[in-house]
């Protein structure tokens, strides 16, 4: 399960944090929002260090479909009646600024990453759908992006309608990640294991800064904050074929079975199979886009598969800026949704601008701070840990005869002394059974079929049949159930 761009890209590596350091900002995670927070606070002579608990681009930016696009599904008739026209042109405008910076970027340090403008495009085969396109076109035509209602594309269905942007692009997103990252001093292999005031304590130093950025898809911190209860996590899926059409445009479906299409030179990338983390029990959204590339491209050739990660704020909107009131010299960048490209971006003009003390004139629509949590959610939080840190201790022995009917290469949950099991059986009937609550905050993980992974249905942790850490916002790994 390699994505096209993990096939096509040699990253640079880094070394690990060696001791304690002191910087101006401190940037935790190297993805593409990371690395571009801290690229632009280096233009703007702030010295920056970031972070990285992998390897620089190895969490969701080398999942992305990579579609640089201020089109952000149907969001601008949504924007404008939830947040009002000026806000919802800030968003609009903040989107179609980053566009125009990764062209600034990419021509003016001749950047070899494939990029490509390009239309793209929402569409629907169902005419019951007509009004809502015709309803985005005029919205985002409102706030300034250049779009019109269509019935042309060259998908290799008809469809009753779309909303064509034009002057959007495209890109390999990890060529462009290795190019702007060279100059940067950046520490891998260093995972953070919390923060207190200006204070990064990570597994081989502290860090000290004055400005401290959480770019970790997840903010990994509960308090203050508690974005675990103003985001969800949803995976989707792709598939790269050779053989298939070439696209000029980008895609993306808004009906029953969306699908998403792009191409990268030769080969076209296929997604859809959307679901909420830990709502895949059944599996099947990886045969499910092999029907359709049989039936609309036979001839085609499947070269690999992946998926992707993505956090969904409670109004479509990403947070990024104050990390919390209690925290003026804390920023996050999360809550991107599908749109990570222009998302990233946005953060990093924004942040940056901000810890630069310049006037950024999109950021109100962005603030993390326009949600204030229920007092409550302390108290809950405060019992969930307790209840996890019972749950820690707790060890099992699983007799044989509980897994015994379980098929080679299948997993699932078995009972024992009145306690749920996550039990995995390879090809060589080797048996792997962990914990299944969820050490973020204890909820019970499900099995995905398709990935051989558990995953958390409350806030989107992922773990391996082994029970190692994939996503968080959980930090450690499942507890490891040993067999008699």
């Amino acid at each position: 399960m390699e994505s096209i761009w993990s096939k096509t890209s040699h990253l640079q590596k880094f070394p690990a944090l060696q001791g304690d350091l002191t910087t101006e900002a401190a940037v935790i995670g190297g993805g593409l929002a990371g690395i571009l927070i801290a690229f632009f606070l280096n233009q703007h002579n702030v010295n920056t260090i970031v972070l990285e608990a992998d390897k620089i681009g190895s969490g969701q930016t080398k999942n992305t479909t990579a579609k640089i696009t201020s089109q952000h599904n149907v969001i601008y008739s949504k924007l404008i009646k939830d947040f009002g026209e000026d806000k919802a042109r800030q968003y609009a405008q903040a989107n179609q600024q980053a566009i125009e910076e990764y062209r600034r970027i990419i021509q003016g340090q001749n950047i070899d990453c494939s990029f490509k403008e390009c239309p793209s495009y929402l569409y629907s085969q169902s005419p019951e759908d007509i009004q809502m396109l015709e309803q985005e076109t005029d919205a985002a035509s409102r706030l300034g992006i250049h779009a019109e209602f269509t019935t042309q594309t060259e998908l290799p269905f008809s469809v009753a309608g779309a909303v064509k942007f034009y002057g959007q692009a495209q890109f390999h997103p990890l060529d462009f990640l290795q190019s702007i990252s060279e100059s940067l001093s950046i520490f891998e292999n260093t995972k953070v294991i919390t923060v207190e005031e200006n204070r990064i304590l990570t597994e081989h130093g502290t860090v000290t800064a004055k400005h401290i950025i959480f770019a970790s898809h997840f903010p990994f911190l509960n308090m203050p904050g508690f974005y675990f209860a103003r985001m969800h996590q949803e995976r989707s899926y792709v598939l790269a074929l050779e053989k298939a059409a070439e696209l000029e445009g980008m895609y993306l479906g808004v009906d029953t079975e969306a699908l998403s299409f792009r191409s990268f030179h030769d080969t076209l990338l296929l997604g859809g199979g959307g679901h909420r983390t830990g709502e895949n029990s059944a599996g099947g959204k990886y045969s499910f886009l092999r029907e359709k590339s049989a039936q609309f491209y036979p001839q085609s050739k499947e070269i690999t598969q992946w998926s992707a990660q993505d956090c969904m704020t409670l109004d479509s909107v990403p947070y990024i800026g104050q990390f919390a009131s209690s925290t003026p010299n804390w920023y996050v960048a999360t809550g991107f949704g599908k749109w990570g490209m222009t998302s990233s971006m946005v953060a990093a003009m924004l942040i940056s601008d901000k810890i630069a003390g310049i006037d950024y004139p999109y950021g109100e629509i962005f603030s993390p701070l326009r949600f204030t949590p229920a007092p409550s959610a302390k108290t809950f939080l405060t019992e969930a840990g307790q209840a996890i840190k019972g749950l820690s201790k707790q060890v099992f022995s699983l007799p044989q005869e509980n897994v015994a009917a379980l098929p080679a290469g299948h997993g699932g949950v078995v009972e024992y002394n009145d306690k749920k099991i996550g039990v995995y059986k390879d090809e060589q009937e080797n048996i792997f059974a962990v914990s299944i609550r969820c050490p973020h905050l204890g909820c019970q993980l499900e099995w995905n079929p398709d990935e051989k992974s558990w995953d958390c249905p409350c806030h989107g942790s992922r773990f391996d049949y082994k029970g190692n850490l994939l996503n968080n916002p959980a930090q450690v790994n499942l507890e490891v159930i040993t067999n008699e």
